[in-house]
């Protein structure tokens, strides 16, 4: 992908495992737009390591117990659901709307080289992380990967569009970051 190019599909969604015996499956959800999994709606299946999609209809879609139980055509029994673990779920980016001011997508930061105003380059973001003190860049160059915390206090700037992130981060912490305990 070229720098600022956006990737042509975003994943919303993961399916896990069948639940029950009519064809429903566990959906992790990894969109904020709720609409997305309206009966009706029209997602793109994708397998990991396979570049090929396959179009899914839902039929019918409902939250149990923090996750979301979702019913797909062509898939109303359980044998067939089975087959859907694993199976990302996929939208053409060009059906998600521009992040507000300030905010980003999560596949907006990976490929961005991060930049601290002491350190220099750091590497490439691969992925984000989140965990309960909130978002972690995991960036990796030649030598080492390092997690570094998201927080405005330490951002300089975020340039989408040359895939740059530039930071300023306290004395101390990348060593911190880069430590495997």
């Amino acid at each position: 992908m070229a720098s600022g190019e956006k990737p042509a599909f975003v994943a919303v969604g993961r399916i896990h495992r069948p639940h029950g015996v009519k064809g429903e499956v566990v959906v992790e959800v990894l969109s904020d737009n709720p609409s997305r999994f309206e009966p009706g709606s029209k997602l793109l299946a994708r397998r990991e390591g396979d570049r090929s999609t396959k179009p899914l209809e839902i039929l019918s879609s409902r939250p149990h117990r923090g996750v979301l139980l979702v019913l797909f055509e062509g898939f109303e029994e359980r044998d067939e659901a089975a087959g859907l673990r694993g199976v990302e779920l996929l939208i053409a980016s060009s059906d998600v709307a521009e992040a507000p001011d300030g905010e980003y997508y999560f596949f907006d930061l990976v490929g961005c080289v991060c930049i601290d105003r002491v350190a220099g380059e750091l590497g490439e973001v691969i992925s984000i992380r989140e965990d309960g003190g909130g978002l972690l860049l995991e960036v990796r160059d030649r030598r080492r990967t390092v997690l570094v915390p998201f927080v405005r206090d330490y951002i300089r700037s975020v340039a989408i569009e040359r895939k740059v992130i530039e930071l300023d981060l306290p004395d101390g912490l990348l060593e911190i970051c880069a430590s495997p305990s």
